[in-house]
């Protein structure tokens, strides 16, 4: 699949937009969380998937764990040969519904982020006959 064709397909996603981050990778996300990453310079792709297509996966050339976040069963491709087009669309989608699961539904508003209700104070009542004890202060 050629690096147009893919752009193209990830931006077909519901809420889906690009950005470039460290350098030349070119980053889809959904919800500020990224779902594929696909490098410019020298052409690779990286993309999320489930524990079983990840074991799977690693086992073929060109194929192996994403630097920094292999654990979370990223995988890497080093040519965008690498799957079959319509195997690698699959995985695409399969990244995208993980990732998209994750993310929040709506953005949340800066006022919701820096204001929040304070908690009302209780006071718990002493057992009958017997004392609360006085709180002191420690300097």
């Amino acid at each position: 699949m050629k690096i147009d064709a893919l752009r193209e397909y990830c931006l077909a996603f519901p809420r889906a937009t690009e950005t470039l981050q460290w350098g030349d990778e070119l980053c889809f996300k959904i919800a500020s969380r990224i779902f594929v990453m696909l490098g410019l310079d020298n052409p690779r792709l990286c993309f999320k998937c489930t524990p079983e297509t990840f074991a799977e996966l690693i086992e073929r050339e060109h194929i192996h764990p994403a630097p920094y976040v292999g654990r979370y069963q990223w995988v890497m491709l080093d040519r965008l040969d690498a799957l079959p087009d319509e195997e690698l669309q699959d995985m695409i989608r399969q990244s995208y519904e993980m990732v998209a699961a994750k993310a929040p539904k709506k953005p949340a508003s800066r006022r919701s982020q820096t204001r929040t209700k304070p908690r009302p104070k209780t006071r718990v009542k002493p057992a009958a006959g017997r004392t609360a004890p006085k709180r002191t202060r420690k300097r």
